[in-house]
């Protein structure tokens, strides 16, 4: 209360994304979005974050409640080449020897025009679109079972880029 700004870090929305991808359990308990955001809501009415709200509430304090990213569920792989230097994100990659189609992507060949790094004279970034999400075409049909109907951020849908934002005042 004697600091005219505390912040508090909470990932849960994130590691749980992340947990619908790499558990099974948390896969069979988010099949559906509605299950993913029941599941959300659940851990929010029994979390440590609502139990600060409810405390705050009677204070005389402004509580502001943002994210880093969003997310979109992805649905349909989309075939990339890459050397070993390719970053791992699934929504956008970067290098220099990438191979796609270039009707299926969001195609960056100047960087810097889009504010981006270039870590060379070829580097090229690409975005996927709408619900797709790149894959290798080594043990390209695992990994497309695999992140299908996944959650994912990286990307430049609006999904992803637009940050939500609210401020909450107290009651007093």
């Amino acid at each position: 209360m004697e600091y005219d700004l505390n912040v508090i870090v909470f990932n849960f929305v994130d590691m749980l994304s992340h947990a619908r991808t790499e558990m099974e359990i948390i896969r069979e308990l988010a099949d559906d979005e509605p299950a993913y955001r029941s599941l959300m809501k659940s851990w929010f009415e029994y979390s440590s974050l609502f139990e600060i709200i409810k405390y705050l509430a009677d204070k005389n304090v402004k509580i502001i409640i943002t994210t880093d990213h969003g997310s979109i569920k992805v649905q349909r792989p989309v075939k990339i080449v890459g050397d070993r230097n390719v970053n791992t994100n699934l929504r956008y990659k970067f290098g220099k020897s990438l191979n796609y189609n270039a009707r299926e992507v969001f195609e960056m060949k100047d960087p810097e025009k889009y504010f981006l790094p270039r870590q060379n004279v070829s580097t090229r970034w690409v975005f996927t679109r709408g619900t797709d999400f790149f894959a290798y075409p080594n043990n390209y049909n695992y990994y497309a079972r695999y992140y299908s109907n996944t959650f994912q951020h990286g990307g430049i849908s609006m999904q992803e880029i637009m940050i939500p934002i609210i401020t909450l005042s107290s009651k007093s």
